[in-house]
């Protein structure tokens, strides 16, 4: 398989970037397959100078994609968490940002017929076992990468990508609030321990030594924030049915703020270990939930809209995500969309 390379799109994802592969074209064994990716990434390796990942975890990952024969379903994704400095690839999360790129490679390679001007596309998101639909722009029955859309974290415009997500609450942790408590004390901090998509935990950034306006650099150089947090989430590990999470990328950290810019929220986020340069798309469905929830951080600090249908911009170091919440009569929330974009960055061969 080396020898003669491996067939692989690269593609821009919402704000993240990585290799985009069809299933039946990796090994079809996990302890192989997670061999040639950490060899195409250059893991472990800090600048990943001997494979194609950016030196970031942002930038070091994977999308794995098959015709799905589930019913109603067109598309399985598997995301893939490659560690940068660790030979480690993990399923333990989804990924909302690549999740943008996967209706347009599903087309491109013909797992998906395009439909003239936009081609809807159901995706079974396997991580999680949820839903998620992409429309995907398609003029004149083609992929198109081009428009008028602009994302917070990315350059330049690009053509639309409208995402619905169904069913997230409890993807990964069973429940919404797995402790079963809209806030929780550990290490002295209250935090809220939220799934909507993405396991996260949820605190004010006053509340660990911060203001929540710092930029990405000044987060990844405070190194005694960073072992205050780390400690939190090596502790809610078990109490949110994810275990030991020592060497997993989830629960995701979260330190709110009430919003500088006109939005609903501040976040500054960490993924887990290093500070993200904006947030990702179903952390911030779980934060934008997480302002919802009466007697949580996130609630006293948030700005929340009234009405059933919410709008909730969520400010990041870099600009910001705006979530579209349903909420039923009893507030709970029924279906979040966002707006991404994707590029076709490269398409034929990788060498692992």
């Amino acid at each position: 398989m080396s020898e003669a390379g491996t067939a692989c799109m690269w593609m821009r994802g919402g704000t993240s970037k990585g290799g985009y592969f069809l299933k039946d074209d990796l090994p079809a064994e996990p302890a192989a397959r997670d061999a040639f990716l950490l060899r195409t990434m250059g893991s472990p390796d800090q600048r990943q100078i001997d494979g194609m990942g950016g030196a970031d975890p942002l930038t070091s990952k994977v999308a794995v994609v098959s015709k799905s024969k589930r019913d109603g379903i067109d598309i399985d994704y598997l995301f893939l968490q490659i560690f940068v400095d660790q030979a480690i690839v993990t399923d333990a999360q989804n990924c909302g940002n690549m999740l943008a790129g996967v209706g347009p490679f599903a087309i491109e390679r013909g797992l998906v017929p395009a439909a003239c001007e936009e081609t809807p596309v159901s995706i079974f998101m396997e991580n999680t076992g949820q839903v998620a639909v992409a429309t995907v722009q398609t003029p004149a029955c083609k992929v198109t990468y081009a428009g008028k859309a602009a994302i917070d974290g990315v350059p330049g415009t690009h053509a639309p990508i409208a995402l619905e997500f169904r069913d997230t609450a409890g993807s990964s942790c069973g429940a919404l609030l797995p402790s079963g408590n809209a806030m929780d004390v550990v290490n002295g901090v209250r935090v809220t321990l939220i799934d909507n998509g993405m396991p996260c935990v949820v605190m004010k950034a006053q509340d660990v030594g911060v203001t929540g306006y710092e930029d990405r650099d000044s987060l990844d150089a405070n190194a005694g924030l960073k072992a205050r947090i780390e400690a939190i989430r090596l502790a809610v590990g078990a109490h949110m049915n994810l275990g030991d999470v020592r060497d997993k990328s989830v629960p995701k950290m979260m330190l709110v703020a009430p919003p500088r810019n006109g939005g609903a929220v501040c976040v500054r986020s960490f993924i887990p270990h290093r500070a993200h340069a904006t947030i990702g798309v179903l952390g911030a469905v779980s934060v934008a939930t997480a302002c919802l929830i009466a007697g949580s951080p996130a609630a006293e600090v948030a700005m929340v809209p009234k009405g059933t249908r919410k709008t909730l911009c969520v400010e990041h170091p870099t600009g910001e995500m705006s979530c579209v919440l349903e909420v039923d009569e009893s507030g709970a929330v029924t279906s979040a969309a966002l707006l991404r974009t994707a590029r076709k960055l490269m398409d034929g061969v990788v060498f692992g």
